[in-house]
C-alpha cells in the first residue's frame, strides 16, 4: 500500500480548499450573504452540516453584531475556552476586548453562597459592565437563563447581541428558547448541538466581516 501524503500543507490553501468543500456540500441555501458567511465559518470549525438548519438568527442579528464589534463593542464569554477561541488581534484592532469572569473568586464565592453556578454569578458582574457588549455563550445554559432573567428585570443593559450556543442535554434547548423568546438580538444553535468551538466561530465570523467590510 503506498504512503498517504497531505495534498495541500499551506493553512490558507488548506482553508479555502474547506470552504469549497463547505460550499459544494451544503448546496445552495435561502440566506443572505453575510449570514451565509456565519454558516459557514460554524460547520467550518465542526465539520457538521446540521448547522446550515439548526442555527437561528434574529432579524438584522449578523449586521447588527458585526457593526457593534466594528465600533468597538467588547464580549462577554461563559468560559475560557471560548475566549481562548476568539482572534484577540482582530478584535484589539477593532478596540474591543473580552471578558471571562466564571475563574473570579468573587464569582466563585457569590456562587457558593448562593447556591448558584458560576456561570449564572458571572452574567451578573458581566452586567455592570459598560459600552456595547456581545455576549458569546458556548456551555453554560444557566448563563443564558440569567441572561434572559437580568433582561426581564430590566437589571441589565440590552446586549447588542447574544450567541446562545450551549452544549448538552440539561437545560440547554430551553435556555436557548429563552432568548429567541426575548427582546435581545441573537443568534442561536437550536436544540442540543452547539459547543465553545461554535460560539467562538461564530464571533470570529462577525469580526472577519468587520474588518472585510470596513
Amino acid at each position: 500500500m503506498s504512503e498517504w501524503r497531505p495534498i495541500y500543507t499551506d493553512p490558507a490553501e488548506i482553508e479555502a480548499k474547506s470552504f469549497e468543500t463547505i460550499a459544494c456540500e451544503m448546496g445552495p441555501r435561502d440566506f443572505d450573504a453575510m449570514t451565509d458567511l456565519v454558516v459557514r465559518r460554524v460547520i467550518h470549525a465542526t465539520a457538521d452540516f446540521d448547522y446550515a438548519d439548526n442555527l437561528c438568527f434574529s432579524p438584522d442579528a449578523v449586521a447588527w453584531g458585526v457593526e457593534a464589534l466594528r465600533g468597538g463593542a467588547e464580549v462577554v464569554t461563559d468560559t475560557t475556552m471560548v475566549a481562548a477561541g476568539i482572534n484577540k488581534r482582530v478584535l484589539t484592532s477593532l478596540g474591543g476586548a473580552v471578558h471571562t469572569f466564571i475563574a473570579d473568586a468573587d464569582v466563585a464565592e457569590e456562587a457558593r453562597r448562593r447556591g448558584a453556578t458560576r456561570s449564572a454569578v458571572s452574567m451578573e458582574k458581566a452586567a455592570r459592565l459598560t459600552g456595547p457588549l456581545v455576549y458569546a455563550i458556548g456551555n453554560a445554559p444557566t448563563a443564558l437563563v440569567r441572561i434572559h432573567e437580568l433582561l426581564c428585570a430590566g437589571e441589565m443593559p440590552m446586549p447588542e447581541l447574544v450567541i446562545g450556543v450551549p452544549v448538552g442535554f440539561v437545560n440547554v434547548v430551553e435556555s436557548k428558547e429563552l432568548i429567541m423568546t426575548s427582546a435581545s438580538r441573537h443568534i442561536v444553535a437550536r436544540g442540543r448541538k452547539g459547543g465553545s468551538t461554535v460560539a467562538a466561530a461564530i464571533v470570529n465570523a462577525l469580526l472577519y466581516m468587520a474588518v472585510s467590510h470596513a
